[in-house]
């Protein structure tokens, strides 16, 4: 086991030497910074907050928070995969490939080891923002709890998408075609699963009983002071809580659900983080089979029976799955997957080769 980890780190150490190399990589996190700052400026301008502001002004420094913590994950999943999009079949290209495997570094070690730099190289684009994550989070009073959790999600997230992007370049022969195709598998696993999510949803439906009372006769106060036999409806209700899952699977929802939520005194979130947690946990609960709307009810502001007063997002929270740790379970199934095929495609012998495979 030493001898593998030890062939990783060369790997990992030739790889890290290339990027660090050339000015492109530090002309990168230069952009890289200027962009988060630009975006925490305006956030800061727009928002009206100021550093040591409290009560609504403070709550602004949360939703900046969110933004800026969106905005790097926005920007880390497009620059992430492109570092190691070409890792593999660019070596193959280059014919430096066939000259690491017939040393005694095996295929495991080239795939883990090239992963592994794309992974520390990404890393260094959420180094550049650390400073404005928690300035932001000072802003808006949040604990250290939320930052360290939105900093290790984001970590992790690179992760996966630097596999995505290694794993595809050792499937696909051609460079260019490999570094398209992990766009398109980012793509799908940022816009598609949500669009996935929406459709499964629609497509699996149930009824929904629901009865409204007629005949309904009112007081001076606009009260309903009697009411006639109901008048009943049935309807087709989306069953979005049997995909909720599947919604789990995307960064933005996942990071949302991860990072610890602030609530006001009513029970309400604070930042946009929290909104987002609230309606995604919502999609976890089933609709209700059978409605009854009493005009005649004692709760005037709610009458819909069995659901009493209308939960609170901290109640929704409180009382369903944290789908984050669902998510993560599943895009590590999907990460280690794809190396895994990344190593047998990889691997010598190779037997058969496309047309046009560069041997050495």
């Amino acid at each position: 086991m030493t001898g593998f980890f030890a062939g990783v780190g060369v790997i990992v150490s030739v790889e890290l030497r290339q990027r660090l190399r050339g000015l492109a990589w530090y002309v990168l996190l230069g952009v890289f910074f200027t962009l988060i700052a630009i975006v925490t400026v305006l956030l800061s301008i727009a928002l009206g907050v100021t550093q040591g502001n409290t009560g609504a002004e403070a709550g602004g420094g949360g939703a900046i928070f969110s933004a800026i913590i969106y905005f790097v994950l926005l920007l880390g999943t497009l620059v992430a995969h492109a570092l190691g999009g070409n890792a593999i079949n660019g070596d193959r290209d280059a014919g430096t490939l066939t000259t690491t495997q017939v040393t005694l570094i095996t295929t495991g070690q080239i795939v883990i080891g090239k992963f592994l730099a794309a992974w520390i190289t990404a890393l260094g684009f959420l180094a550049v923002s650390v400073p404005f994550v928690i300035y932001s989070a000072l802003l808006g009073g949040l604990s250290a709890a939320a930052i360290v959790v939105s900093i290790l999600v984001l970590a992790v997230e690179l992760g996966v998408v630097s596999a995505i992007g290694v794993s595809l370049s050792g499937v696909l022969n051609r460079p260019l075609f490999s570094i398209v195709a992990t766009y398109l598998a980012v793509a799908a696993l940022c816009i598609r699963i949500p669009i996935a999510f929406a459709l499964g949803g629609h497509a699996v439906q149930s009824d929904q009983t629901i009865t409204r009372s007629t005949g309904v006769a009112f007081d001076r106060n606009g009260r309903a002071t009697s009411c006639a036999s109901g008048d009943t409806q049935i309807t087709k209700v989306p069953r979005f809580d049997y995909f909720w899952g599947v919604l789990a699977t995307n960064p933005y929802v996942l990071l949302a659900d991860a990072v610890p939520t602030n609530f006001d005194p009513d029970g309400n979130v604070t930042d946009l983080f929290g909104t987002a947690k609230a309606g995604v946990r919502t999609a976890q609960i089933a609709p209700q089979a059978t409605i009854l709307y009493d005009a005649c009810g004692p709760d005037v502001k709610n009458r819909y029976s069995g659901d009493g007063p209308s939960p609170t997002a901290r109640r929704v929270i409180q009382s369903t799955v944290p789908g984050w740790a669902v998510g993560l379970l599943l895009q590590l199934i999907l990460a280690a997957a794809a190396l895994a095929g990344a190593v047998v495609r990889t691997g010598t012998p190779a037997g058969t080769l496309s047309r046009g495979s560069r041997i050495a």
